[in-house]
C-alpha cells in the first residue's frame, strides 16, 4: 500500500548484489578446487554446496534484472488513504486470563 512517503527515484540494489554474488562464486569455486587438491573433502563439500547457493543466487538476480522496472504509480496517483477500521474478521484478540478478584487486605 502507497502511503506517499516513498522515495520517487527508489531503485533495488540488484547490480550491488550482482557483484557480490560475483565475489562469493569466485571465492566459492577457489575454496572448492583448492581444498579438493589438499585432500580436504569435508571443506571442499562445503566450499561446493555454497558455490551452488551463490549460483542459484546470481541466476535470480540476472532473472530480476532482466525483468526491468515495475510499473510504480507516478507523482500524479496521490497516495491510498489507510483503512479507517480493521477488516471485520479480523477482532482486536481477546485476553484468555480468568477475571481474578483484587486481592483484599485483611485489617484487625
Amino acid at each position: 500500500m502507497r502511503t506517499g512517503s516513498e522515495p520517487t527515484t527508489a531503485r533495488s540494489a540488484l547490480r550491488a548484489r550482482f557483484w557480490l554474488s560475483v565475489w562469493g562464486l569466485t571465492w566459492a569455486v577457489f575454496g572448492t578446487a583448492m581444498f579438493a587438491l589438499v585432500g580436504q573433502p569435508g571443506w571442499a563439500a562445503a566450499c561446493g554446496v555454497l558455490w551452488l547457493v551463490a549460483t542459484i543466487d546470481m541466476a535470480m538476480i540476472l532473472r530480476h534484472i532482466r525483468q526491468g522496472p515495475h510499473y510504480q504509480p507516478g507523482r500524479d496517483v496521490p497516495p491510498y488513504t489507510p483503512p479507517d477500521s480493521p477488516p471485520p474478521h479480523r477482532r482486536p484478540p481477546q485476553s484468555r486470563l480468568p477475571y481474578r478478584r483484587p486481592p483484599q487486605h485483611w485489617h484487625p
